[in-house]
């Protein structure tokens, strides 16, 4: 039903509620950032509150624009490549079609962040050239000049990518492992004259991953042999000349290929004298919730082994949701800092059929990752980069925006289901929410919006949380076509895409079949906390 406008600006709620609660909704209207204290008595209907935030205006033609997300110009992007900080600056190069929005004509594409949000877009670094894509790699700092590439005493950027030449007048495609140096903070680039560095002729070998191994001390690879459902480790002392140290897989998933592979060290529990290695491996298809997806394995590595702590037979999956892809560790991040990892926001199902014009394909947010200890073992823990604790001044009138950030406690009581309701229009939601019958963590985009484009769209997918207590902390980051979940202290995540009707903010609903409650709810908006998409000609 219509709601109306409060006279101080504040966004109206209603719903029936005790006179209790009106006077703590009341309360509200005087606060100068929006928090939201648990209401006292369970709730058992499906809208026992409801907060209205009014709408904001969006370009027409671009109505699904993330604000908060890198996205390009214009274009098509998948993978994130070459993360790597340098400097002062974040640099995230991308797979890139410098002349379409569908995949083709692979390049890198380059952006620069000093803060992870505010991303300046610089011209494409490396080109496809001579019938040569330019495939998913990494990027190093070469601080010793072992490469030989360096110039004034300077470290200098160097490129590890897959070159790839399409299967033509009969011959097969090819893949090798080529490199590319930069002594200009990575604004131009010059190819190694004797490229390719790495050669198995191929058809599928891919995506290397490169980092300097102070335990063995030299350059250590991770690079995919996608058909075989393993990645392979070799070592160099000056990026150019490649020794094979050995193998890891099969093992975990296997119903797709295998790619982009990524591996570094973390420590348990913050205790920096017990750390693990993280071998994170991509899968295309045959992910958890369908098509493409990512999972990892927890172990030791000696400088040319990696030796996996469980059973071959486990799974264990980086996000739950259905469009995060490739996500890769920045290179290079000082150790005081936290790593950081960032993620492709899609899937190859439906990919080249998203309704985004003039550009197609955006990153995740950056993710500080860590590792803890869980009863069932050591696993991978989650949350947004610090940028995103941090805002700035809280918004005065709260969020009048699509692109916020909601914090809350789920107490589930004896409700099998509860959760949040984000409604768009008059009809168009998303559920989020936990189940206890299932014992899981949730996300139902089935009626979110457009989603007639793939058959593969509109779903609802979810991750296993058996051991939550009796109360359950979420986190939520809604941009204008997206939802990122983080539960149980990043314990699961759950990265979605969505394409909700016109350019109205959502209403927030929370619902419950039986005794449950929230509390510590806290929404704040992100609409002005960056932008993705300033380009620098």
């Amino acid at each position: 039903m219509p709601q109306a406008e409060p006279s101080d600006g504040i966004p109206a709620i209603s719903s029936a509620r005790s006179v209790d609660e009106t006077v703590r909704l009341e309360e509200l209207r005087h606060l100068k950032s929006i928090t939201l204290f648990a209401i006292t008595h369970p709730i058992v209907s499906l809208a026992p509150w409801l907060l209205l935030f009014a709408a904001v205006a969006a370009p027409s033609n671009e109505p699904f624009r993330p604000q908060y997300h890198f996205s390009p110009a214009s274009n098509w992007t998948n993978d994130p490549n070459g993360l790597v900080y340098f400097e002062g600056e974040y640099h995230l190069f991308f797979q890139y079609n410098p002349l379409g929005d569908q995949w083709g004509h692979m390049s890198w594409g380059h952006a620069v962040s000093r803060d992870l949000v505010h991303w300046q877009e610089l011209p494409v670094a490396l080109r496809e050239e001579n019938g040569v894509m330019i495939f998913t790699g990494s990027v190093v700092i070469d601080e010793r000049n072992t490469s030989g590439f360096c110039t004034n005493h300077k470290p200098c950027m160097v490129a590890i990518y897959t070159g790839h030449t399409p299967r033509q007048s009969g011959k097969p495609a090819l893949e090798t492992q080529n490199i590319a140096f930069s002594n200009d903070r990575g604004r131009t680039w010059t190819k190694y004259a004797s490229n390719p560095v790495l050669n198995l002729n191929l058809a599928n070998f891919r995506d290397p991953d490169v980092f300097w191994s102070s335990q063995s001390k030299r350059w250590i690879m991770v690079v995919a042999l996608p058909n075989d459902h393993r990645v392979r480790f070799y070592g160099s002392p000056d990026l150019k000349h490649w020794t094979n140290l050995g193998d890891f897989g099969p093992a975990g998933a296997t119903g797709g290929q295998w790619e982009c592979p990524s591996i570094f060290e973390l420590p348990v529990d913050t205790n920096r004298r017990n750390t693990r290695w993280v071998l994170k491996i991509g899968l295309n298809p045959g992910a958890l919730q369908g098509g493409s997806g990512e999972q990892y394995f927890v172990g030791r590595f000696d400088g040319a082994k990696f030796i996996n702590d469980n059973p071959p037979s486990t799974t264990l999956w980086t996000d739950y949701g259905k469009d995060c892809y490739c996500a890769l560790v920045f290179n290079h991040i000082p150790e005081s800092r936290p790593q950081l990892m960032l993620g492709w926001m899609d899937n190859w199902q439906y990919a080249s059929k998203i309704p985004t014009t003039t550009w197609r394909g955006q990153m995740t947010v950056p993710r500080e990752i860590a590792l803890k200890t869980f009863p069932d073992g050591v696993r991978l823990v989650q949350k947004p980069a610090d940028i995103f604790d941090k805002p700035g001044k809280p918004a005065s009138p709260p969020p009048n925006s699509r692109s916020f950030e909601m914090s809350a406690v789920l107490e589930i009581g004896s409700a099998r289901e509860a959760g949040w309701k984000l409604t768009f229009g008059d009809s168009a939601f998303v559920l989020i929410g936990y189940n206890t019958a299932r014992r899981e963590v949730f996300v139902d985009r089935t009626h979110s919006g457009i989603v007639a484009f793939s058959r593969d769209f509109p779903v609802r997918v979810s991750a296993p949380l058996p051991q939550i207590g009796s109360a359950l902390d979420f986190r939520l980051l809604i941009d204008r076509n997206s939802v990122e979940v983080f539960a149980a202290g990043g314990r699961v995540t759950l990265t979605n895409l969505i394409f909700p009707p016109g350019t109205a903010a959502p209403r927030i609903e929370f619902f419950s079949d039986g005794p449950a409650r929230q509390s510590a709810l806290t929404i704040r908006s992100l609409n002005n906390i960056g932008t993705s998409t300033l380009k620098d000609k």
